[in-house]
């Protein structure tokens, strides 16, 4: 494995492959957030949809009002009440916490909550939430380096793209480089630039410079001018994206008006422990603005989790981790407390992102 700054090598067009240089796998730090913001933007809805389990399932991220029918009611009450299809509530962001939820948690306004469910049950569980179908059309970028470079190849084809560039050598040869998109010379952690450069017109502002504390303010100011000024249902719907290079400043930006927060070591670290571990981790994904992965495993023969049934394993997991859903017989099925897993059963599991070592152990022989 080797981490590379440069785009050139590790894709299947480029004139060396790793295989020529007996090299298995190919980090991009750049690339991996580049790739992982133009998923959100062209794949999400009023929050973020993901797809898991190729596609068969789906966790939506949703945050809470006062107004939504999911507001103060516990877990309990919720799956007694709307049981039209099967969905769990899998994980909780409050504040700078992250719950991993049992039956008791109740849901208060203000949350933001992670819910999975059947793909095909997705437009029920978005009118059950408030969160309507929306591409994001209209996106500005803050920083012409690698990652909003290459964001801006991965978008321009689909969405209308401004990228703001404070060096001006450097915005003129992104111009001369990004054809589909708008390049625009001006420091854009001022409040006049970014609203001359047409602000208040996107859906989502994304901060890519290479410095934490200009991306954390710009998206602060960013959050507060596009919604300012906006009337209506739509103004939930605007959305900024933070990267930062330090772990430490996640919390930071995610309480500070950031909608998403990306750090690229951790992208870059989930990478390679699904490669290391592919033959029992098929995937983690990270979930932004909670404290918490999205694990695809299968449970090896004797492990921990083919031994009981979900509600009888070790309780010292309890409010750490949560299976999610359990796929047998070609079919997946949203995992309760009766769920016996068995070997080779393949599973959804929710857990804080500290403890994705106990999933593993939970999962191995």
């Amino acid at each position: 494995m080797i981490d590379f700054r440069s785009l050139d090598f590790g894709h299947h067009d480029s004139i060396l492959q790793g295989k020529d240089l007996k090299i298995d796998l190919f980090i991009h730090p750049e690339e991996l957030a580049a790739q992982e913001i133009a998923r959100f933007i062209n794949r999400t809805a009023g929050d973020e949809i993901i797809d898991i389990a190729l596609g068969q399932m789906q966790v939506l991220a949703a945050r809470i009002y006062d107004e939504s029918p999911l507001a103060n009611k516990n877990l309990i009450e919720i799956a007694q009440t709307y049981n039209d299809f099967p969905f769990r509530v899998v994980a909780i962001s409050r504040g700078i916490t992250t719950i991993i939820p049992g039956g008791e948690h109740e849901i208060l306004p203000k949350d933001q909550i992670l819910i999975m469910a059947d793909k095909k049950d997705l437009p029920s569980l978005m009118e059950l939430t408030g969160i309507q179908q929306q591409r994001r059309h209209r996106v500005m970028i803050l920083g012409g380096g690698l990652v909003g470079c290459r964001l801006a190849e991965l978008l321009d084809k689909n969405v209308h793209v401004k990228l703001i560039e404070k060096d001006e050598k450097r915005a003129e040869e992104l111009s001369s480089v990004l054809l589909d998109t708008e390049i625009l010379h001006g420091d854009g952690s001022d409040k006049n630039v970014l609203e001359e450069a047409g602000l208040l017109d996107m859906d989502t502002f994304i901060a890519t410079t290479g410095k934490n504390d200009t991306n954390i303010m710009s998206c602060l100011l960013a959050k507060q001018l596009m919604t300012g000024k906006c009337e209506g249902p739509m103004c939930s719907l605007k959305k900024t994206i933070c990267l930062v290079n330090k772990e430490e400043y996640m919390v930071l930006a995610s309480t500070s008006g950031s909608d998403i927060v990306l750090n690229q070591k951790i992208l870059a670290g989930n990478e390679i422990l699904t490669f290391i571990r592919q033959n029992e981790l098929l995937s983690v994904m990270h979930m932004h603005g909670f404290d918490a992965e999205v694990v695809d495993l299968i449970a090896a023969p004797g492990s921990p989790v083919t031994r009981k049934p979900l509600a009888k394993l070790d309780t010292t997991l309890t409010g750490h981790v949560i299976i999610g859903s359990v796929f047998r017989d070609g079919i997946w099925s949203t995992a309760v407390g009766s769920t016996h897993i068995k070997k080779g059963d393949r599973a959804i599991a929710v857990c804080n992102s500290d403890y994705l070592k106990e999933v593993r152990k939970l999962f191995s022989a």
